[in-house]
């Protein structure tokens, strides 16, 4: 990663196979820990979606809010072949940065 304040697009999962979530950012790494320490309201802290499994950096904002768009448009199969591709073990990509490891177990919103 050249920069943590660049724009970019991210899948998080909450598990292999698990629920999917598209976001964007122009600061990956602090978004990261928002995410992880549940510091933002929403489907991601609700539904224990914190595992990054994917991204893509843009050289402009505009890029990668369009490029997100597109993506949250895709069907999940099209999700799921994007991230294997580049991830096949769905491997926490945070932890390369510095971020503890998740457990593995499936969050079950109860």
């Amino acid at each position: 990663m050249r920069d943590t304040f660049q724009p970019t697009v991210y899948l998080l999962a909450s598990h292999r196979q698990g629920t999917l979530y598209v976001g964007v950012t122009s600061d990956l790494l602090r978004r990261l820990h928002q995410h992880r320490e549940g510091l933002i309201d929403g489907f991601t802290k609700d539904y224990g979606v914190h595992r990054l499994v994917w991204f893509e950096q843009h050289g402009t904002m505009e890029h990668a809010i369009t490029r997100e768009k597109r993506i949250k448009k895709w069907n999940r199969a099209w999700k799921i072949a994007l991230i294997e591709a580049a991830n096949p073990d769905w491997r926490d990509l945070a932890v390369d940065w510095g971020f503890d490891p998740l457990s593995s177990h499936r969050i079950v919103r109860g």
